[in-house]
């Protein structure tokens, strides 16, 4: 791919990947309207993007990262302020029992599922259809809950939904974000549990594709085109991220709804 090539892809991989609109649904359809695979057959390639947007968010993150690992590791070795971390602790534990459906469904059925819907650009359609009614069923909740209201039976429900995002063209993030709003969390607390799950869920898909990266035979002649995609992708996902937060903050789903509506309508129409 020419250098322009992995730049667009980046761009693309780092307005997508916090928006809830589902970046591998876009990354389809741009390969079906430009009837190219210049977006799937470097995949080491996405890999790099991928990095480039968990880099980002986890510096948006960091100080929640830091307090919860913190608390985690003071609660079950400090025994006697044990009850100070108590709350922090159980976070976590939620955080990874909501990983747990996904890491199964995506292990047993993952492959399948792309192999079966994975090629259909009509699929695709109705995936997007399904993202904008289920923003727009949220777009007015609030929610009563903080951050350590969560629930054992919110993050098994969150943990479902969350396994449901292994089908292409589902948004991981607007289907988390959902989840977290129907089980009554304000949008701040919604916000971000939706995207410490991300972490989990980023890290194993990053694993998963280390190897097949480092041995690529391609590789140290790709390494300038990879750092540009990297640095890219990390840049555009953190102002992507400060505007997804504020409509979310502000109530504004109903324009990311609106969105794949206008997107699904064009699927239907252009690919009938």
């Amino acid at each position: 791919m020419s250098l322009i090539q992995y730049i667009i892809l980046a761009i693309i991989q780092g307005i997508t990947e916090p928006l809830p609109i589902s970046s591998s649904g876009h990354m389809m359809l741009f390969k079906n309207l430009f009837n190219t695979n210049m977006f799937t057959k470097d995949l080491n390639f996405e890999i790099i993007c991928n990095f480039g947007s968990f880099i980002a968010i986890l510096f948006i993150f960091r100080q929640d990262i830091k307090k919860y690992v913190t608390s985690f590791f003071k609660f079950i070795f400090n025994k006697k302020e044990r009850s100070k971390y108590k709350k922090d602790f159980w976070y976590c534990l939620y955080v990874v029992v909501s990983t747990i459906p996904v890491t199964i469904t995506g292990l047993l059925f993952k492959d399948k599922i792309e192999s079966l819907l994975g090629g259909k650009v009509i699929i695709m359609g109705f995936m997007f259809l399904i993202t904008a009614l289920s923003l727009f069923l949220v777009r007015k909740f609030k929610g009563v809950k903080d951050d350590n209201d969560i629930t054992l039976l919110d993050a098994i429900i969150i943990g479902l939904f969350q396994a449901v995002t292994i089908i292409p063209g589902i948004s991981r993030s607007g289907t988390v974000l959902v989840a977290c709003l129907l089980c009554k969390l304000k949008r701040d607390s919604a916000l971000r549990y939706t995207f410490i799950l991300y972490f989990p869920v980023s890290i194993g898909a990053m694993i998963l594709g280390v190897s097949d990266l480092i041995n690529s035979p391609d590789l140290s002649s790709l390494l300038l085109p990879y750092a540009i995609g990297m640095v890219i992708a990390g840049v555009i996902t953190y102002f992507s991220y400060e505007w997804l937060s504020n409509w979310v903050k502000r109530g504004k789903l109903a324009y990311f709804s609106i969105y794949c509506i206008i997107l699904s309508a064009f699927i239907f129409i252009y690919f009938r």
